[in-house]
């Protein structure tokens, strides 16, 4: 019998077939290669992230994934709380749903040996990436050194092109975080600032266009379970699990520690009372807004009373 045919002979088949819903497609989130989102990797390597829940995708750089998120190829990323506010304010609706990091140190300025002071940089190549980040820690580092931008030559480059513009002579000093820090001063660069003299300002977390929110709510619970999962793990066990995130941050496995050097990766508890109101990230939030209206990295206010979103971190036993 024709399969048309058979479909007409078999009552309710076609009102059935009309009622099945296809499942949802998996959660898109981007990272790049850094060590505070380094722990989305290893739950995917150690198993723990379901395909067809969650697509976890590698990008070159943080701007990469903050046009992917305006464009719609991802709907979760990884970022630093900056950006997200960077995003919000070009248009893109977006809810903060948890910290994965704090830089006390690990994002950092550094230099050729010869140059021991912040104020001898006047007239030298500066590589630092074109995000809001950058220009936090390139305005912070001027205003120690008692420069204006105008002082120094700013060269576009990557977070992770570091060494390689190091190497090549292409920059003096450079603005970068680990675990290209680590590899720099392998090269013999000289740490000359770094976010411990800008405390709070610099928090990376997991972030997540507002309207995917409802329709994959499972697995962004399943993701941060995840990371914060494969956190304890690598805690419990760092000797063993360094050997699984050497490849991923292109360093020897003995190195793997020194990543997270300079990183707070707060517990699940920690991240919601970091966002909880009257909690750091919170209180700090307008705050940040206006520095980085005052270093020109907005164009406007941004209305961040509602960014916040803490319903996907599950709540304590």
């Amino acid at each position: 019998m024709h399969r048309r045919l058979l479909l007409k002979t078999l009552p309710g088949l076609s009102f059935g077939l009309g009622a099945c819903t296809a499942p949802p497609a998996p959660l898109r989130v981007g990272a790049i290669a850094f060590a505070g989102y380094a722990f989305l990797f290893l739950a995917e390597r150690l198993g723990r992230l379901d395909a067809s829940r969650l697509r976890l995708n590698e990008l070159r750089s943080n701007t990469d994934a903050l046009r992917a998120l305006s464009t719609h190829r991802i709907e979760a990323a990884a970022l630093t709380l900056d950006e997200v506010i960077t995003a919000v304010h070009e248009g893109v609706p977006m809810k903060v749903i948890a910290v994965l990091d704090s830089s006390q140190g690990a994002d950092a300025v550094m230099a050729r040996p010869s140059i021991a002071e912040p104020a001898q940089a006047r007239g030298c190549r500066i590589g630092v990436e074109a995000t809001a980040t950058g220009g936090l820690v390139l305005g912070a580092f001027l205003e120690k050194a008692g420069l204006k931008p105008g002082d120094v030559q700013p060269v576009p480059m990557r977070l992770a092109q570091a060494a390689e513009a190091y190497s090549a002579g292409r920059v003096d000093l450079a603005i970068t975080a680990e675990p290209w820090v680590t590899a720099l001063e392998s090269l013999g660069a000289r740490r000359l600032f770094d976010s411990r003299e800008m405390p709070g300002r610099i928090v990376d977390v997991l972030a997540v266009r507002s309207e995917s929110g409802a329709s994959h709510a499972g697995a962004l619970r399943a993701l941060l379970a995840a990371h914060f999962g494969a956190l304890a793990a690598y805690r419990a066990n760092p000797q063993a699990l360094a050997a699984e995130l050497a490849p991923w941050l292109k360093l020897p496995v003995e190195q793997v520690p020194s990543a997270f050097r300079g990183l707070h990766l707060p517990t699940p508890e920690e991240s919601r009372q970091l966002l909880a109101p009257g909690g750091a990230v919170a209180v700090g939030l307008p705050g940040l807004v206006n520095l980085m209206r005052e270093l020109r990295l907005l164009g406007g206010p941004v209305d961040v009373s509602t960014l916040i979103d803490t319903r996907w971190l599950a709540a304590p036993p």
